[in-house]
């Protein structure tokens, strides 16, 4: 487990390194290492959204299946939880794009 560990967190530093890569005006500044913070939170947090939606809908089809009574107070409920998770990443989106 931890070898697997340490292989994903070597395989996810070999590719964030392009980011540093590309030059700027003001090179080796900290603008690159804010902006390169900035992608690095928009990646994990579509891809933690995307984890998350993925299991909300999953139980929410779940549930459907068991209760076919409760489908519409289960789909309020599922949507606005697509809603609220689908939020984290528009925030972190914005949050992209004000650090740039």
């Amino acid at each position: 487990m931890k070898n697997k560990l340490f292989l994903l967190a070597l395989t996810m530093l070999a590719l964030a390194s392009p980011i540093f890569a590309q030059g700027t005006e003001n090179a080796g500044g900290a603008e690159s290492y804010h902006k390169a913070a900035a992608y690095l939170a928009m990646g994990i947090a579509s891809g933690l959204c995307g984890l998350g939606q993925g299991r909300a809908t999953a139980s929410a089809a779940e549930a459907m299946a068991r209760n076919p009574g409760a489908v519409a107070a289960i789909r309020v409920a599922l949507i606005l939880g697509l809603v609220l998770i689908e939020s984290l990443a528009l925030y972190t989106l914005v949050i992209t794009f004000i650090a740039r």
